[in-house]
């Protein structure tokens, strides 16, 4: 496993930009590297069918390097956390409004028995009133101390505090214990944020009965 290059992989394509007040589905998944596959491909277009989404976010993205075919019809960027000599992976923003800006982000810490990092993509997108919805797209770092896992959250919401306009943050947490969640708690109310529940809450994986 390589390091990913810093540039950033993307593709934009839409110029549309959000209008204020407009309702719009967000769509975040753990795709768990198969994102390549006929069935993945096959599942995302049910799921969209059924809950039209404007932003989607993965995590656990695999791309083929030297490829046009992905996700042809959205504008994307990728922040990649492992590369190899055919592939990338990482998290993914895609969306059919335009992007302004999209900005890739390392851990500082490593994790597992191969030492990769995780990654996690800040993207722009314009507002009539000059403003930019600032899209969080995280796969938090797992397998290290509870102390590694906080100083990641801080050093997330040290660049957040920056952002003068509307937030969204969302993505795979690994926030299984008790400690963890906290911190993120800790997160939402210093920046503001309103958790959004699940209805349904039947497909959520938990571990150790945590989310």
């Amino acid at each position: 496993m390589l390091k990913p290059n810093i540039i950033v992989p993307q593709r934009f394509i839409h110029q549309q930009a959000l209008v204020q007040g407009d309702e719009f589905g967000v769509l975040c998944w753990n795709t768990q590297k198969l994102t390549q596959t006929v069935a993945f491909q096959v599942e995302l277009a049910r799921v969209l069918q059924q809950f039209p989404s404007l932003f989607l976010l993965f995590q656990e993205t695999k791309l083929v390097l030297h490829s046009d075919s992905h996700f042809p019809d959205w504008s994307y960027a990728i922040a990649p956390n492992i590369q190899t000599n055919r592939a990338i992976y990482g998290v993914l923003t895609a969306s059919q409004y335009a992007f302004t800006d999209a900005q890739a982000r390392l851990t500082r810490s490593r994790e597992g028995m191969f030492a990769t990092f995780k990654s996690y993509m800040l993207s722009y997108h314009p507002l009539p009133n000059k403003q930019s919805l600032l899209v969080v797209n995280v796969h938090a770092i797992n397998f290290v101390s509870t102390n590694h896992f906080l100083r990641e959250i801080e050093l997330l919401k040290a660049e957040l505090l920056d952002h003068n306009g509307p937030l969204i943050v969302a993505g795979d947490f690994n926030v299984w214990n008790r400690q963890r969640r906290l911190y993120l708690r800790q997160l939402c109310r210093t920046l503001g944020l309103r958790q959004a529940y699940m209805t349904d809450s039947q497909h959520i994986k938990t571990y150790r009965q945590l989310v």
